[in-house]
């Protein structure tokens, strides 16, 4: 992985050199971790000049979920309690000569940056901007292996919670257990925090699990990933409690799965990111589900739950091959409960025999 490190670092740096700097700060730390292997808090890393320097305040890799540093990447160890990483990397650019330091504006505080101002004044702040972000937009195989582990332990949590007795267990209930069942699993801990939906909860997009209890007859719908070495995957399903489900369910169901297959299908190199979200949107709502449909159909995966691309009606761009996105559907009839089905899935052209499917538990409509 170190040459995979240093091969990210080197981009950033012809991203500065492109923007007339030559070293760059990096302060957000999911793009620390990107380009270190590690972000331990507060953590900020210097791009350029005589070496790329981790500068933090303890030791990375005293906490598994912070990552593990790229071991060719020089730490240097703040010697101040409560020094900031950021104002020490501003100086040592100074001390090397470096005139003028690219940031990532967006991330850093109006405090922090007077604080970069004060500490090197003849040096010239530029805006990194998106940088770091674009650079992850198309992931490599190392990352969609990651990704591929996220999904199966997912995917082993949601089986094995359907294989339980589910009667009379809360919706808060079933969201811890769901959560312990990735830890064991090996995961570095949930994605997101877990959604289960109960009843008239069902096939909301975002739902806090309560204390009602689950129901025979109820639509359950649950909404969980994992996240493995810091990258991170979802998967939503929906079934029916106990009986056989209403005819009702069945025609819900079966609509959002075509709109789910049509989002599916359409993800392919080179397609407009609103396409996507149209060809699963008009399925719904040529079926009179118009209003009260999510924002968007999907979005990226990756070291965050929620990166580019997002596909949305109004989105902009188009998808490249390797970029992982959900597809994520779902109607939901306020007092009624509704369906949502979601995957996570790499873009393949069609030579490669087009989307990868990484979470795989089935999404016909079970009764539990």
């Amino acid at each position: 992985m170190s040459e995979v490190y240093a091969v990210r670092r080197e981009r950033v740096k012809e991203r500065c050199a492109a923007g007339g700097g030559a070293v760059a700060l990096i302060s957000r730390p999911v793009n620390v971790r990107y380009l270190a292997g590690a972000a331990p808090q507060g953590a900020v890393l210097l791009v350029g000049g005589d070496e790329d320097v981790l500068l933090c305040g303890r030791l990375p890799g005293e906490q598994a979920e912070e990552g593990r540093p790229d071991e060719a990447l020089r730490t240097r160890l703040l010697p101040a309690a409560g020094a900031d990483p950021a104002v020490a990397a501003a100086g040592l650019a100074t001390a090397q000569g470096v005139e003028a330091l690219a940031v990532e504006e967006h991330h850093l505080t109006v405090a922090r940056h007077r604080a970069l101002g004060s500490v090197a004044p003849g040096l010239r702040l530029v805006d990194l901007g998106g940088a770091v972000e674009q650079l992850r937009y198309v992931k490599d195989e190392e990352e969609i292996s990651c990704l591929r582990v996220a999904a199966e332990i997912a995917d082993q949590a949601l089986g094995e919670l359907l294989e339980s007795i589910l009667v009379g267990r809360t919706e808060r209930h079933l969201a811890l257990e769901l959560e312990r069942r990735l830890v064991d699993h090996g995961a570095d801990g949930p994605a997101f925090p877990t959604s289960v939906g109960t009843g008239p909860n069902s096939g909301k997009g975002v739902h806090r699990p309560s204390d009602r209890r689950v129901e025979e007859g109820d639509f359950l719908s649950v909404c969980l990933g994992a996240s493995y070495r810091g990258y991170r995957c979802e998967i939503g399903r929906t079934f029916v409690i106990g009986t056989s489900p209403a005819d009702w369910q069945i025609e819900l169901h079966d609509l959002v799965f075509a709109a789910q297959r049509a989002g599916r299908e359409a993800l392919l190199p080179g397609a407009a990111c609103r396409d996507v979200d149209h060809a699963a949107r008009h399925v719904l709502d040529s079926a009179g589900y118009a209003d009260g449909l999510p924002p968007l159909t999907g979005h990226g995966v990756g070291l965050e739950i929620d990166e580019d691309p997002q596909l949305a009606p109004s989105a902009m761009g188009k998808l490249d091959a390797c970029v992982p996105v959900t597809v994520e559907p779902g109607v939901h009839l306020p007092g009624r409960g509704g369906v949502r089905i979601d995957d996570t899935l790499v873009v393949r052209p069609e030579a490669d025999g087009g989307p990868e499917l990484l979470t795989i538990t089935t999404k016909e409509l079970l009764a539990l």
